[in-house]
């Protein structure tokens, strides 16, 4: 854990250089190019290679799509329980969703002039669903369920297989119940490359979305371009701001909720103005952690992830947050409201004692797919309106481009554009 006061003569450089955190790395990127290069270049063949080699599995191209056989053997592993919280959570998905749902418009802001836009969704996506650590069964909830209701005719989803060559049964119930067509054992980059370029028995997608460690985060800025793509959602990352009326053992909590992701790349980060909360938080991260599971993973973000900063009054915590800008970011104070007005750059606003950030991993209802590594300042969250094209509408009358010609003529002159003049005049020329 890293302690930081207002008090310390390096404060400020400490900050800026949390701030200042890459969600890239040039090593990865160098490792990534070459992978996506040969899965462009080899196709079928390169998944096959690189199957083994990451995910210590053997694949054909005939076994890369889980087969109907398997979807239906893995229905009858779960049981009523885990059926019905997937339902739950795709139920409040799917009504936050529709809430959103962009429509078509059109006004006329001129005589003879009708202007709009028109809203049409992707023929083809592609979900990555990590699933190396833990199986994220909560993603294909939180990246499916709105490229569904958003009305995208194809939507698959990729994630790496066990060593065995199957796909964890929940992922595949929570495809089957939000509605993905396709379902693939491709994990990692290789999935990536597969999804973005095709291959010769996987056709390509227009768009991919979802959250991945830092390899997958580096291949889906490598393929920008030939897909599009939602925003960088990378390793996990919390940050509280509390106050003296906070409780440190639900902040701790939710602090150790992220660091059990199990990258060793999370972030955990408390912002309070109250010592003597620091002190408490890290004696419960140090008493917490050791109940857990996942304590190794956990270790590695206490080492090295962990940040317990006092700072001297909240509205300071409110300009360290914005200049972070984290995925997560949780207030717990007396009027948590107030303090959200006053965030410019954060994934995910939770307010208050009792609104734990697992909420929104699981069941609240907006995806959980949130930009990481400080990228809140350029991207905002998945949501319904990553699934659509946004078409501009323009229409003229006769009478309205007769009498906006000359506008029309002297960007033409101005531009030396003679041909885009032309087009205009040519319209209104004598027999």
């Amino acid at each position: 854990m890293k302690k930081y006061s207002f008090k310390d003569k390096n404060f400020d450089s400490n900050i800026n250089e949390l701030c200042c955190r890459s969600a890239f790395s040039n090593t990865i990127d160098s490792e990534v190019e070459k992978i996506l290069n040969d899965i462009r270049k080899y196709g079928d063949n390169a998944i096959v290679k690189y199957a083994k080699k990451f995910d210590n599995v053997s694949l054909t191209p005939g076994t890369f799509k889980v087969g109907e056989e398997e979807i239906q053997q893995a229905k009858s592993q779960i049981d009523a329980k885990t059926v019905e919280a997937i339902n739950f959570a795709f139920d409040n998905v799917s009504t936050f969703a529709t809430q959103r749902r962009p429509e078509n418009w059109d006004f006329s802001p001129r005589q003879g002039v009708k202007l709009g836009e028109r809203f049409a969704p992707y023929q083809r996506i592609a979900a990555y669903i990590p699933g190396g650590n833990a199986p994220l069964v909560s993603t294909v909830i939180h990246t499916v369920t709105f490229a569904k209701i958003a009305g995208v005719n194809e939507i698959a989803i990729t994630t790496p297989p066990s060593p065995s060559g199957t796909v964890h049964p929940g992922i595949l119930a929570a495809a089957a119940i939000a509605g993905a067509a396709e379902i693939y054992k491709l994990g990692g980059v290789y999935a990536i490359g597969a999804m973005a370029f095709g291959t010769q028995t996987i056709p390509k997608v227009e768009k991919i979305v979802g959250p991945g460690n830092a390899y997958v985060t580096a291949a889906k800025r490598y393929v920008y371009g030939n897909v599009s793509l939602d925003l960088v959602a990378g390793p996990s990352e919390v940050l509280i701001i509390a106050d003296k009326s906070a409780n440190s053992k639900f902040i701790a909590a939710d602090m150790l909720a992220q660091a059990e992701h199990g990258s060793g790349h999370e972030y955990a980060i408390l912002v309070t103005d109250s010592k003597s909360i620091i002190a408490d938080v890290e004696n419960e991260l140090t008493k917490q952690s050791k109940l857990l599971k996942h304590k190794h993973a956990v270790k590695k973000v206490l080492q090295n992830g962990v940040y317990l900063i006092n700072i001297e009054t909240i509205d300071h915590g409110i300009n360290i947050a914005n200049q972070i800008g984290p995925e997560h970011l949780e207030i717990m104070t007396k009027n948590p409201r107030k303090i959200a007005s006053e965030i410019t750059a954060a994934g995910a606003i939770f307010l208050g004692d009792w609104t734990p950030e697992p909420v929104g991993d699981f069941i609240a209802g907006p995806s959980h797919v949130l930009p990481t590594g400080g990228t809140s300042h350029m991207f905002s969250g998945l949501t319904i309106d990553h699934f659509y094209r946004k078409l501009s509408m323009v229409e003229y009358d006769k009478k309205a481009l007769e009498k906006e010609s000359f506008a029309l003529s002297e960007f033409a002159r101005l531009e030396d554009l003679d041909a885009h003049g032309r087009s205009v005049e040519i319209r209104f020329d004598e027999d």
